[in-house]
């Protein structure tokens, strides 16, 4: 009779033997030691066997014959790839530059014209390569990327996903608006922005022919400041003709979000929404000050919420409440946003939107009496922050991944422990030291698509 277990396992392309741990809901971390993890040839997991399973050795020794078994040291642990849900890619060059101005000026002053360089094919592909690995060797298999506003670049960063084996969204950045973008660096008209949007998504899917992780178009209107009424009701067309998710920024900042209240007398979201812009695809950053409305909004369209508690600390104007966002039952995830956050590590912004958020809940103003300082809403734990970083993004790009369950994306980073245990350590234990201590170097393989994308050798690694 047909074995459909000894089939299964034929077909298997890999299978790591090792301890992992994965999100099963925003509070609930799964830990499971010495599990095969069985990946199939189109890089799914197929199928996890945990040790006490009848067929694990069978498994194990079939896979070891055959020479795809991957068994990890004692000190190893998998965890699931990371997903950046923003990243301003042609602003890698200024990470940790002028964080000090208002986001007014530092636009203007050193983003715009760092950005209108990437005309130039050359200079892009150069930066787009180095930043690529980079986020690979941190860990990000996935990453939704703000391009610029010139195609010759934007596609070079789509080749540079694809060359790399990174799931890469990629937008080409549209603002026409010339009251609010500089006169050297803006599509001239809507009509030429919606032109070579659609010419970029075209483009796109022509590139994506024969691989086997494609890189997906995003429309982006860089935020309501930037962009003209005609050029935002033309991208919302796009999005729905081409069925594409959609990125931008919303109540940003308090300069952002007076823009709207003061031309249009309606709120940031609300105004996108008109457009078209709000769908369940999208993905919005920042919004450190969106209202209880806003939130309610969102939550209804079904609008993944970029959390970049890096760069919000230098131009959100607020602190996000991420952990009330995420008990509200909205989308939410986590992003760098390269470079208005200076680091291209989820691990420190894991770090960062949990020290945040005991800001918020203590309070920052001294001379307040203890009573009145904070929120004293619930503060976002280590477990919360870790969903955001996998689950989380996963949800709002609609992707099956971010989980090492059957059935996803075998997305994910082997990491090494880089502290001497001194005593017993429970897994509870074991997991927050690693979210809190892990860095680059203790990153030993990331796997895209059960794609080997970043690797090293661990004790050239682990220098300590």
């Amino acid at each position: 009779m047909f074995d459909i277990k000894e089939e299964r396992t034929i077909n298997f392309s890999t299978v790591i033997q090792g301890n992992y741990y994965t999100a099963i809901n925003p509070d609930e971390i799964e830990y499971q030691e010495q599990a095969l993890i069985c990946i199939d040839s189109q890089g799914y997991i197929a199928e996890i066997i945990q040790s006490g399973e009848a067929n694990y050795q069978e498994v194990k020794a079939s896979a070891s014959r055959g020479d795809y078994l991957l068994k990890l040291d004692d000190d190893q642990v998998i965890l699931p790839g990371f997903i950046d849900l923003h990243i301003h890619a042609p602003q890698w060059p200024n990470a940790g530059v002028a964080l000090d101005l208002p986001l007014e000026d530092w636009l203007n002053v050193y983003t715009f014209p760092l950005e209108e360089k990437y005309k130039s094919s050359d200079f892009a592909q150069k930066v787009y390569e180095d930043l690529v690995q980079e986020l690979l060797a941190q860990g990000t298999t996935t990453a939704l990327y703000f391009g610029s506003v010139h195609n010759s670049g934007n596609l070079e960063l789509v080749k540079a996903c694809l060359k790399y084996h990174q799931r890469g969204f990629v937008g080409k950045v549209v603002m026409d608006n010339p009251e609010q973008t500089p006169e050297n660096y803006r599509d001239q008209t809507a009509a030429q922005a919606l032109t070579e949007t659609e010419s970029f998504i075209k483009t796109v899917f022509e590139l994506n022919e024969n691989e086997t992780i494609p890189a997906t178009p995003v429309i982006t209107p860089r935020f309501l400041p930037s962009c003209t009424d005609e050029a935002l009701l033309g991208l919302g067309q796009l999005a729905q003709k081409y069925d594409l998710p959609v990125q931008s920024h919303c109540s940003e900042s308090d300069w952002e979000n007076g823009y709207a209240l003061e031309h249009y007398n309606k709120r940031d979201a609300e105004v996108l929404d008109q457009f078209g812009l709000l769908t369940d695809k999208s993905v919005m950053a920042h919004g450190t000050l969106l209202n209880d409305d806003d939130i309610a909004l969102f939550r209804e369209k079904e609008v993944g919420l970029a959390h970049c508690p890096i760069s919000n600390v230098y131009f959100g104007n607020a602190v996000l409440p991420a952990k009330q966002i995420l008990q509200n039952g909205n989308k939410i995830g986590l992003g760098t946003d390269i470079s208005g956050g200076y680091s291209p590590s989820i691990y420190q912004n894991i770090r960062q939107a949990v020290v945040s958020s005991h800001q918020r809940y203590e309070g920052v103003d001294a001379e307040l009496d203890p009573q009145v300082r904070g929120t004293k809403d619930d503060i976002l734990s280590m477990k919360n922050a870790f969903y955001l970083a996998t689950v989380g993004g996963a949800l709002s790009l609609q992707l099956p991944t971010g989980e090492i369950k059957a059935g996803c994306y075998a997305d994910l980073q082997v990491v090494h422990q880089n502290w001497t245990a001194f005593q017993d350590e429970s897994p509870q234990m074991r997991f927050e030291k690693l979210l809190y201590q892990t860095t680059k170097e203790n990153i030993d393989q990331v796997m895209v698509q059960g794609q080997v994308a970043a690797s090293k050798e661990k004790n050239n690694a682990d220098e300590r």
